[in-house]
């Protein structure tokens, strides 16, 4: 039975990602509440506060996967320009939403605080898109087509996800083994790993050297090498040939 994959891209957007001000954990949090239902990040893509790339960017990675996430860009300062984009992307025109409104009237109300101009750009929802609901500070994201667009502070984000999951109709789940061999080298096992990828095409086989500082005894070395698979059967026989590799470094 063939197994069915359904993949995501991502889009991360915003100027204080790249100029490393802000260090980005939405990618590791999005792909992990993604793994167990089914779907694979298979693309991500850093975009700038720019309204043609962050557009052009959704448009291609929608068109490219079966959902796509961006991060970033929804609040309420000038640069703020996610939802004009995505709009842009689908060809949609925007403006304030009486749902959306509502939601911030809502909150600000409880929170005994002023919805300002500035707030109500927050409001701003393209046609035909539906309000994904945001837990922690009240203004929604939105999902437009395969899009889902939510805000860039990871915390926020996470909540937001709560509201997603729902939504998403994923495939087979990937699952992985793991397995460390002290002391080896990559170059040593080049040979042996790439033979053993062309007789397992159903898995995803790397291999990571990682390094240990053990102050004056040096640094120790090893490679951990991972394979993942939807496909239970192939990849028990890959973990089998991979503890044959590493038995045969010593490991």
């Amino acid at each position: 039975m063939a197994v069915r994959t359904v993949s995501a891209g991502m889009v991360v957007i915003g100027d204080e990602i790249l100029s490393g001000r802000t260090q980005d954990v939405n990618v590791r949090q999005i792909a992990e509440f993604l793994a167990p239902l089914g779907v694979t990040l298979s693309e991500v893509r850093i975009v700038s506060d720019g309204h043609d790339r962050i557009a052009e960017a959704v448009r291609a990675l929608a068109d490219a996967n079966d959902y796509v996430f961006t991060t970033g860009g929804i609040g309420p300062t000038h640069d703020d320009i996610t939802a004009d984009a995505v709009a842009a992307a689908f060809g949609r025109s925007i403006g304030v939403r009486d749902d959306a409104l509502k939601v911030l009237q809502d909150w600000y109300a409880r929170s005994g605080t002023d919805l300002t101009e500035a707030r109500l750009r927050m409001a701003r929802i393209p046609d035909g898109a539906s309000l994904i609901v945001n837990p922690v500070t009240g203004a929604p994201g939105f999902q437009l087509e395969n899009v889902f667009v939510l805000a860039g502070v990871p915390k926020i984000a996470r909540g937001m996800l709560e509201d997603v999951a729902h939504r998403i109709e994923g495939g087979a789940v990937t699952h992985s083994v793991s397995i460390r061999i002290d002391g080896a080298r990559e170059g040593d096992l080049a040979e042996g790993l790439g033979a053993l990828a062309k007789t397992c095409p159903d898995v995803s086989i790397g291999s990571y050297p990682w390094f240990e500082d053990e102050g004056e005894a040096g640094i120790k070395r090893g490679v951990a090498l991972v394979a993942r698979s939807a496909d239970a059967d192939a990849l028990a026989r890959a973990e089998t040939a991979l503890r044959a590799l590493a038995a045969e470094q010593g490991g």
